[in-house]
């Protein structure tokens, strides 16, 4: 038996709008012929997907593990397609690279230069991904490697660690820690601390308040309101501090300190690819011994 793609690329838009309507239009077809291919595919799949009596039309539990593992096919499909036309035109592979606003700049170009040292042939493409975006793109076959930090994989990816991190802080430059060379972590007990994602819901932001509870405190946390910025900045215009991995000294143009932990305390840096796929140059990449 075998599951027709379209079927369920329809079955997945209409799980993501909540309405056969505006999944038909999202997709260019008639209502009709939407709903027709669904129930197709109840039928090859001998059980009932959706819940079309309320609205929005909700997911049953067999139509929810099927999206899951329809994402990964179509990723896996996506993959190959652009596999094969690359080969078939003589184009170089290009590894196509995620990271996360965890995962600064420096530290992307930190590990190609590395990963270049050995492959110095190795075309890259590099762009910043909010966690979320990160998952998808991977998902769909858009990326073929996300860097981040504590990120669990979804169903479909596979995670290694590459290396490991000091973790620092960022503090104002009035602030009472700006003129320290360090400090230890149960000091920040009482200081208000800047994270990006809601905790119970980012796997960082989760691994960065267990630090804290293991030093003896719970934090007082802040989500960022300014979302995608580098992590060093939060911190500018506040009485707040945040958790970095960025170089002990000034940046921001002197607006701002980072200064060492001590005991030091390491986070690790992560890499996500989709599990089912191929790719020489992703090989290549993970092969390579990378430096702290």
């Amino acid at each position: 038996m075998g599951l027709d793609l379209h079927k369920l690329e329809h079955l997945i838009a209409v799980a993501e709008e909540g309405s056969f309507t505006r999944a038909a239009r999202r997709l260019h077809l008639s209502q009709q012929a939407l709903s027709t291919s669904i129930r197709s595919l109840e039928r090859e799949v001998g059980v009932v997907l959706l819940d079309r009596s309320g609205n929005p039309v909700t997911v049953l539990p067999a139509g929810q593990v099927l999206i899951e593992d329809a994402r990964v096919l179509h990723g896996v499909a996506r993959a190959a397609l652009l596999r094969a036309r690359r080969v078939g035109r003589g184009e170089t592979e290009a590894l196509r690279i995620g990271h996360t606003p965890a995962v600064t700049g420096e530290e992307v170009t930190v590990l190609l230069r590395q990963v270049h040292v050995a492959h110095p042939e190795l075309a890259t493409q590099v762009n910043q991904r909010y966690p979320d975006e990160l998952t998808a793109e991977l998902l769909a076959g858009e990326l073929d490697l996300g860097l981040c930090r504590a990120m669990t994989p979804a169903r479909g990816l596979a995670r290694t660690t590459l290396t490991q991190h000091p973790l620092r802080i960022a503090v104002p430059a009035g602030h009472q820690f700006a003129e320290r060379e360090s400090v230890r972590l149960p000091e920040l007990a009482g200081e208000s601390i800047m994270v990006w994602g809601r905790p119970g819901r980012s796997g960082y932001t989760d691994l960065l308040i267990e630090h804290c509870r293991r030093a003896g405190f719970e934090p007082r946390v802040r989500r960022n309101p300014v979302q995608g910025t580098p992590p060093v900045t939060a911190v500018l215009g506040t009485g707040h501090l945040a958790f970095v991995t960025n170089a002990p000294g000034p940046v921001s143009g002197g607006e701002v300190r980072v200064i060492d932990l001590r005991p030091s305390v390491f986070v690790p840096l992560h890499a996500l690819w989709p599990q089912h796929t191929i790719s020489p140059a992703r090989d290549a990449f993970l092969a390579t011994g990378f430096d702290s």
